[in-house]
């Protein structure tokens, strides 16, 4: 016997859940910080994304965030500055397991989004046997199994990328469609209203085309009565928050008890 410790490839629950149909409930989390990822990773959502894209955070402050969430109730889900193969690379070689790529406007753009993530021959993805993705080594197999355990997300935002949806939903690996309402807002002409009805029926629409395509389609959005109206239109997997709007709302409310 070698002694060797032997660790399991970690299951992706997330990824279970959406294939299954059941519905997620998450929150977005921009403030980079591993003390706020482990208050909120093990508040009872079941995915919270960690953002890079729109926020300070970098790889060292990843790894932190991803180490405090790691016994919590949250799978987390980690949002690249770009759909860039390097980004994704260094991201999955330090342990997450689910990713959101951003501005993914047609197939072909996701279908590289799911190479990164890939090691030959289904794709790029730089192989690193003793990465902490790979348990330092201790995983055995690894490179064999990685694909597996790995949630890819792409993000449609734009009128364009609307238009081609079902060629998106189409590409082989990809494991959800995300609506970014502030984006597809602007891109309809509507900067600052994703209420506007008609940023509110291409919103409709899109989840209709995801449903044709059987992808869980997903949103974000911090009120309350929207999120449960596109929960019960079907969106699969709905962030209802972010850490720095609830902060900011409740220390705003807090303050304003005590005014004279």
């Amino acid at each position: 016997m070698s002694g060797r410790m032997v660790v399991e490839l970690t299951q992706n629950r997330f990824k279970r859940a959406l294939a299954e149909g059941r519905p997620q409930i998450g929150l977005w989390s921009s403030l980079g910080s591993p003390l706020v990822a482990e208050i909120i990773g093990h508040s009872g959502f079941d995915w919270i994304l960690l953002d890079t894209e729109h926020s300070p955070t970098e790889l060292p402050s990843l790894v932190a965030q991803l180490q405090a969430m790691q016994t919590g109730t949250a799978t987390p889900i980690v949002r690249p500055a770009w759909n860039d193969p390097v980004l994704i690379k260094r991201i999955l070689d330090i342990g997450a397991q689910s990713l959101l790529l951003p501005f993914v406007q047609n197939a072909e753009e996701a279908a590289r989004a799911v190479a990164a993530t890939r090691y030959p021959p289904d794709g790029i993805r730089g192989v690193a046997t003793s990465s902490r993705a790979a348990g330092f080594g201790r995983i055995p197999d690894y490179a064999l199994n990685a694909a597996r355990e790995i949630c890819v997300l792409v993000q449609v935002e734009t009128r364009a990328a609307l238009d081609v949806l079902p060629a998106v939903a189409a590409v082989p690996g990809v494991d959800g469609i995300f609506i970014g309402p502030s984006d597809l807002a602007a891109s309809l002409g509507h900067l600052g209203n994703h209420k506007h009805p008609e940023v509110q029926d291409a919103i409709g629409h899109a989840l209709a085309a995801c449903k044709r395509a059987g992808k869980p389609a997903g949103y974000l959005t911090p009120d309350e009565a929207e999120a449960r109206k596109w929960l019960d239109a079907g969106f699969t997997f709905v962030a209802v928050g972010s850490d720095n709007g609830v902060l900011a709302k409740n220390v705003d409310a807090l303050r304003q008890r005590f005014r004279t």
